[in-house]
């Protein structure tokens, strides 16, 4: 049976054929459908969220040692955060098969950086398989499995965003009964103190040994012979780039990329006159291959920053003097209709930035919805390194007294339980003068409102109690706590004012859910009295959409505003903010 599926969508379909029994993850685009997808059409595996990408990795280790093919997903970000684990179980090896994949997200769409995981496998010295359409995400993801088994080792799908998120024909077939395993103690493998790690640092050696013999003989990395003299070597959604615009010349296609199959392409390269390496971002195989005494080349005519495209590709080719010019069409940015990132109307984190805005003082941001907030008008926030390190980030410039005016860090629920913990409790630990500003939404906003622990629910929808972000901040040792209405701002700006001139660290949680989750609200519009208005631009300072500017101006000609009443969501701000009062509801518009 053939179903169409995207990549993500093909990924969860192969978990539940090759007889996957726990899946876990933390979302992060472009990986997050993986596990939506489990929870939603394949039930019969356990699939949960877990508070970050170390603890999902963890839970999936335990579920592997304990005897169950298990799936871990992430973005490539997050597998920084669970490189730890990541290190010491490529030693143990496994006991139920174990994949994990890292979506990368080239270009930078969502992430807060562009790396390439490929080299995170090379680095803990195990396999990765590299799919280039949704096919090959579900066979491949089948066949690690048994890669894993037979190698005792862990293994990584390499998904990209466009392998992800792209749809294609997949076949389907019935799930596979993979053969029971138990757990069964063994120390010396699964412990590693030193001693036991040594040996085992071994094993790991001659397993690499291995693995690049299958390298060289799995149907993974297979020769496409067109006669011409010209080879290129690719995998993934370069090589799909590749084919289109010139499906003419020979292709080594490379799907399992660690170890590579360097006598084959040895022979490969050999047969033909030039040879060109087609590779997304680093050049991970071009270096290996160049390191083995091959002759190729590839970054020189294709970069090493952002994603590829055929265009992209094609220009190369033609830098080459391998086709004589670039006829893909392509759409220029020129074209593309504008529509800057900025923050949701009625957004509850809009509120507090406006406090902290007004106030002047340094914020220390993180990753999440409210990373928005460094973007003009608003221009609210510092610093953004990575999941949960503005608190961290606040406490280091405040010992050192890097702002003269004050340090606020801003962080969401979910990145709160993350990573955000941790930093609050150094906080309290080196009795750091820092306000943290929770600013909680209920939902993972940023990726699709996810559950977290302080949703109340699971991913597979059960109800389950609520962690109270109160109750756990002072049980961090925090004295000085405080919820506001960030759609209050003057109550937001008098909270900040407070808690930033008392002594030690301090929490202000914000109470509003995300307009958006699970279900958009829309509260009574509000409409602007042009003739009250006098074009003072206060609330196109607020960065809301739906404001706009209207035809009408004022005595110098600078335009009044307007309101779009389909996207109002009647939050008030604008309205508080207005120093003329000309922002009123609309049923009180009516009366007046």
């Amino acid at each position: 049976m053939k179903q169409l599926l995207s990549g993500n969508e093909a990924v969860a379909r192969g978990a539940y054929e090759a007889g996957v029994k726990m899946a876990v993850g933390y979302p992060g685009t472009p990986s997050t459908e993986i596990l939506e997808t489990m929870a939603e059409r394949h039930r019969s595996v356990y699939s949960q969220w877990s508070p970050n990408e170390k603890v999902a990795f963890e839970v999936g280790i335990g579920a592997s040692i304990g005897g169950a093919r298990t799936l871990v997903t992430m973005k490539h970000v997050g597998l920084n955060v669970a490189a730890d684990p990541l290190m010491t179980f490529a030693y143990t090896g496994v006991n139920g098969g174990f994949v994990f994949v890292s979506a990368d997200d080239p270009e930078m769409h969502s992430s807060q950086n562009e790396q390439d995981n490929r080299i995170f496998a090379r680095f803990a010295n195990i396999p990765f398989l590299e799919p280039a359409d949704s096919q090959e995400s579900k066979d491949m993801l089948v066949a690690a499995y048994e890669i894993s088994e037979r190698f005792d080792t862990p293994v990584m799908l390499r998904m990209t965003t466009r392998i992800s998120h792209t749809m294609g024909i997949v076949e389907v077939i019935e799930p596979l009964q993979p053969q029971e395993r138990k757990f069964v103690k063994n120390p010396e493998k699964y412990v590693m103190i030193p001693s036991n790690a040594k040996v085992r640092h071994v094993v790991v050696a001659q397993r690499l040994i291995d693995l690049a013999k299958y390298s060289e003989q799995t149907p993974f990395n297979y020769i496409e012979s067109n006669g011409s003299k010209v080879g290129i070597i690719s995998g993934g959604v370069a090589y799909q780039y590749a084919k289109e615009v010139a499906p003419q010349f020979d292709y080594y296609k490379i799907g399992f990329g660690y170890p590579l199959p360097l006598e084959g392409i040895r022979q490969f390269v050999a047969a033909h006159d030039i040879t060109l390496v087609v590779e997304e971002l680093e050049p991970v195989y071009e270096d290996q291959i160049k390191a083995a005494g091959v002759k190729v080349e590839g970054k020189k005519y294709f970069g090493a920053l952002g994603e590829l495209s055929p265009s992209r590709v094609a220009k190369g080719l033609k830098e080459a003097g391998l086709i004589d010019k670039v006829v893909v069409p392509e759409i220029t940015q020129e074209d593309l209709f504008p529509r800057p990132p900025v923050l949701c109307p009625g957004c509850p984190h809009r509120g507090a930035f406006m406090a902290l805005k007004k106030l002047g003082v340094a914020v220390t941001g993180d990753i999440g919805c409210y990373t928005l907030g460094v973007l003009k008008p608003l221009n609210a926030l510092d610093t953004c390194i990575c999941m949960g390190a503005s608190i961290g980030n606040a406490i280091g410039m405040e010992k050192v007294q890097g702002s003269a005016t004050g340090t606020v860090a801003v962080i969401g629920d979910s990145t709160f339980f993350h990573s955000g913990i941790t930093g609050l409790l150094d906080a309290v630990y080196n009795q750091s003068n820092v306000t943290v500003i929770i600013l909680d939404n209920r939902a993972t906003a940023m990726t699709g409102g996810q559950e977290h622990p302080g949703t109340g629910k699971t991913l597979m929808g059960e109800p389950v109690g609520r962690t109270d972000i109160q109750e756990l901040v002072r049980a961090l040792g925090v004295k000085n706590f405080e919820e506001v209405d960030a759609y209050d701002f003057d109550a937001t700006l008098s909270c900040v004012k407070r808690q930033m001139a008392t002594p030690g660290p301090s929490v202000i949680l914000t109470s509003r859910p995300c307009v958006l989750m699970p279900k958009r609200i829309m509260d009574e519009p509000y409409q602007i009295d042009l003739e009250l208005c006098n074009g003072c631009s206060a609330c196109f300072r607020i960065s809301c959409p739906a404001i706009a500017a209207s035809t009408e101006t004022n005595e110098r000609g600078h335009a009044k505003a307007i309101i779009d009443e389909t996207l109002c969501t009647g939050c008030t701000l604008c309205a508080q903010i207005c120093p003329t009062e000309a922002i009123l509801l609309k049923s009180q518009f009516a009366k007046a």
